[in-house]
């Protein structure tokens, strides 16, 4: 039995001194894979030309714009930062990570009738679900859902791809 413990005991320390060594083939093969992310690895960029400028995109997860398959975005978005009505085929799945952001529902952009979504909350849109959305002072959401992501504007003249 002491023989058993003892034998125990030794694989545990090995285990905890492998981990906290930062040797663990666990944490290589995520950030070899780039499966996790930390606030400092997110690989932020320019948002696509279908939203307003100014934002900054990261895909974390899948490919939002190929024809099939799971995606996961954040967006990061100055104050102050408005998207126009506009509608996805697919459903949206949006988490406010930080910051204060407003969700509306409808054809037309009303901040007087936006829920304010901080930090910490969750919304899902429907297919065909007519929304607009703003920052209210520097945010990021996560999205995530079924690609391809399609952005539709309810006033094609929304559509800040048109104005170049």
């Amino acid at each position: 039995m002491k023989r058993v413990l003892c034998v125990l005991v030794v694989l545990s320390a090995g285990i905890l001194w492998t981990i906290g060594s930062g040797n663990s083939g666990i944490g290589a093969v995520a950030a070899e894979e780039k499966n996790a992310f930390t606030p400092a690895t997110i690989p932020w960029g320019p948002a696509p030309p279908f939203v307003p400028a100014g934002a900054q995109l990261a895909v974390l997860e899948g490919d939002p714009m190929a024809s099939s398959g799971d995606y996961t975005v954040r967006l990061k978005m100055p104050a102050g930062y408005k998207i126009a009505p506009h509608w996805h085929p697919q459903r949206e799945n949006v988490t406010v990570i930080s910051g204060t952001f407003k969700l509306g529902m409808g054809d037309q952009f009303d901040e007087s009738k936006m829920m304010t979504v901080p930090a910490g909350s969750f919304a899902y849109l429907d297919p065909s679900m007519h929304h607009y959305a703003m920052a209210v002072d520097e945010a990021v959401v996560q999205i995530h859902g079924k690609s391809p992501v399609q952005f539709n504007y309810v006033n094609p003249g929304d559509d800040p791809s048109h104005h170049k």
